[in-house]
């Protein structure tokens, strides 16, 4: 019984969202609370939340401070360089704009923290997506896909959980996984390749350098629909609304962008909270803080609270700058705790209730018998469903386990297993559990249910596709 409501829980929950009939805050909270009291446990619903609470607390407390310190870092310009070489790659070209987006995301993804990939990636890409007039959740969704494949690393979560839950060297599950992984990250930019050709064969394709001259002080923007798109002059200023500005905050019309190669930087190259002086000291502190995450000197919470704190005080020295710099994103830290927190009940009542095991073990016990001989390939499909339903400590340190259990009865290596259960990752970013991906759509202003609809085929494919790779080089 518990079985049947577990998966009907989650079903009705993706249902309200997806047709927007609920917000996700609200879904997550009142699904599991009726639930609850239909399993007969609502006397224990406070209990179960304080546990949900409990546990996400230091990802909520993490979260909060990351936004203030890659938001902090992103208004004095830490980041500009790497953006300005990705956005005069992407030029006005939408194919060019969701390539870029794919390989912007898998690059800040090597700090191992969705949020910050994230952050960087929308406030870079959303002003020439708006300006274009291109689709916001092909953002997302190349965003999300090629950040699950760079989850992989040992630093990034999953792979530290599957050695820690089976006893394992992670560098013994990752080291041969990096051609699978490989290939998944390929296929993300391919992915994109093919996004970006149906996005300019809808909007038309036009380059900085093809455009006419305009006037000055004036921006490109794309006007018109499939291939005879025009560049027409508009004032500065006058750009879509909406735009974000350094902080990611939507204005009228954002910071202008000129018709030179320096052009569309989405990043306002004038802001006045630019502290060039400050450079080397901020990514000195940026690499000090990452290398401090992986080497775990502190838990992670702890460093961004510490390191927000370093960065507000250097960077902005007087009290009112450093009340603007956390006003100005607040709007965000807010949306993010909010989600985090309701996520908080939903995965309360799914452990607390007992439904998430039952769910797991009538799982593990339909499996046929003759498929013991290929647990790994079963684990990682297995690792598709489960990762996207249940958060990741749930799945290695529960369901993991006994998988590899059933697999080393046949002769399975138990590192076969464990490095099969990474290929669900990619779907795994899209989860409504994983409260990162609550960052991407409250900054590019996209639905849940958008983005989980249009993302969610493509991260299923994209872990297959490293789930056979895997197979095909013998590594699973």
């Amino acid at each position: 019984m518990l079985t049947i409501l577990g998966f009907a829980m989650i079903a009705t929950f993706l249902v309200l969202i997806m047709m927007k009939k609920m917000s996700p805050i609200a879904a997550l909270v009142l699904v599991p609370a009726l639930f609850c009291v239909l399993v007969g446990q609502g006397a224990k619903l406070g209990d179960y939340v304080l546990d949900g609470v409990g546990n996400l607390a230091p990802t909520a407390a993490m979260l909060m401070f990351a936004i203030v310190y890659f938001g902090v870092m992103i208004d004095v310009g830490l980041f500009d360089p790497i953006v300005r070489g990705i956005l005069r790659f992407c030029k006005a070209d939408p194919l060019r704009v969701v390539v870029g987006t794919a390989l912007l995301a898998a690059i800040v993804s090597l700090d191992g923290d969705g949020s910050t990939t994230f952050m960087i990636t929308v406030s870079a890409m959303y002003p020439l997506y708006k300006r274009l007039g291109m689709s916001l959740v092909v953002m997302t969704g190349v965003a999300a896909t090629a950040n699950g494949v760079m989850n992989t690393l040992p630093w990034g979560g999953p792979t530290a959980r599957a050695a820690t839950a089976l006893k394992l060297d992670a560098a013994d599950i990752f080291v041969p996984m990096i051609p699978a992984l490989g290939v998944g990250l390929l296929f993300v930019f391919a992915l994109a390749y093919v996004l970006g050709r149906r996005e300019r064969k809808r909007i038309g394709h036009l380059t900085l350098d093809e455009a006419p001259a305009p006037r000055a002080g004036t921006v490109l923007v794309m006007t018109g629909g499939g291939s005879g798109a025009e560049a027409a002059a508009a004032p500065a200023g006058t750009g879509a609304p909406g735009t974000p500005d350094c902080a990611g905050r939507t204005a009228g019309g954002g910071a202008g962008t000129s018709g030179d190669d320096d052009g569309f930087r989405g990043l306002d190259p004038e802001r006045p909270t630019l502290r060039p002086r400050l450079y080397w000291f901020n990514a000195s502190l940026t690499v000090a803080l990452l290398a401090a995450m992986i080497t775990e000197v502190l838990p992670i919470p702890v460093l961004f609270l510490l390191g927000a704190a370093l960065a507000l005080t250097v960077n902005f020295p007087h009290m009112a700058d450093q009340k603007a710099r956390v006003a100005a994103h607040a709007d965000n830290v807010l949306n993010v705790a909010g989600m985090v927190f309701a996520a908080a009940v939903f995965t309360g009542v799914l452990t607390g209730t007992g439904m998430v095991q039952h769910m797991a073990d009538w799982l593990v016990a339909a499996i046929p018998d003759g498929m013991g001989p290929h647990m790994a390939l079963v684990t990682g499909l297995l690792s598709l469903p489960l990762t996207y339903f249940m958060s990741n400590d749930g799945f290695y340190f529960g369901v993991l386990p006994v998988l590899a259990e059933a697999g080393a009865a046949h002769g399975v290596s138990p590192l076969e297993i464990a490095r099969a259960s990474l290929a669900g990752q990619a779907l795994h970013m899209s989860s409504p559990l994983v409260p990162a991906v609550y960052v991407l759509v409250g900054m590019a202003k996209v639905e849940f249910g958008d983005h989980t609809r249009f993302t969610v085929k493509w991260a299923a494919l994209t872990s297959l596709v490293v789930l056979g790779a895997g197979i095909l080089f013998g590594i699973v």
